[in-house]
This record gives C-alpha cells, structure tokens and sequence, in this order.
C-alpha cells in the first residue's frame, strides 16, 4: 500500500468526513478508498453501445471554460447528440449534454470535462442500448432505417 497527499477544500473534507460517519469506515483513509472503489468500478464493457446523460456545474466565471466546454463537444459532435445550459445565478450554470456511442469514449469525454477546473457537481448516467436495422412502410412504401433500442442491461 502507498501513501499518497491530497489537498481537499475545507466543505469537501467535511462532507467526506460525515461520510465517514455514515459508512462506519474507521478513518479518512478507508472512506477514501471505499469511494474511489465505488467510482471506479463500472458495469459496462468499454465496446458497449449506450445513450448517455452527462451533468454538471459550470463557473462562469472561470477563464475561458465558457469557450472550452463547448468547443469540447463540438469535437465529438458524431456522440454529442443535444445539450443544455441552465443559468442557476450569475456566475454557475447547470448544464446537460446527451451523447451516444460506445461506453469508453463516452467516459472519455465525460471524465476529461470533469477534471476542468471549475467544473463541479458531474455525473454521469449510462443508458444501455442497441443499434437495430427496421423496415418501415411509412405510407410511401418500404424502406429500413436504424433505431436505437434500450436494453436491461449492459
């Protein structure tokens, strides 16, 4: 095992600390670890196909993170499938990007947008879903197109 330093902001530390409480856990160490285990522990394989819901807030005020977020998705404008932003007051926003593709390159984006400063608050929901090829009659005759199907699970 290795000891390793982290600098933690004064609220965050006390929520890991009300965390420990909760959890039992018998020190900060052991909450840590059972939080990074949770975080980093993942259902779905990397290939999978999955509709995705990425959350979180942004600092306005932040330099040039208005410009960069975007941009970011602009770069994956093939998986980023609809966004939205929500003014929550003047200097933070709650925003919400919907992207779809294989389950690795969707935690790609999400887990890099994460790491932005002044980006706090992300999530990430994983929705399982399938690519399937259907023959419509839509009243001009046949024809076959693709739809995404939700499944149970990964």
């Amino acid at each position: 095992m290795q000891r390793i330093t982290i600098t933690l902001e004064d609220e965050l530390l006390a929520e890991l600390d009300a965390f420990m409480e909760r959890s039992s856990a018998s020190n900060r160490s052991e909450a840590l670890r059972d939080l990074m285990r949770r975080g980093l522990a993942r259902e779905a394989p990397d290939e999978a196909d999955c509709v995705a819901v990425v959350s979180y807030t942004l600092d306005l005020s932040r330099r040039d993170l208005v410009r960069r977020v975007p941009l970011r998705r602009h770069e994956r404008h093939d998986r980023a499938i609809a966004s939205l932003s929500v003014p929550v007051d003047h200097e933070e926003a709650l925003e919400v990007t919907v992207m779809r593709g294989p389950v690795a390159e969707v935690e790609s984006f999400a887990h890099g947008l994460f790491l932005e400063r002044g980006v706090r608050h992300g999530r990430l929901a994983l929705i399982p879903v399938t690519t399937e090829i259907e023959e419509h009659d839509h009243g001009e005759g046949a024809h076959s197109h693709s739809h995404l199907k939700v499944r149970d699970s990964f």
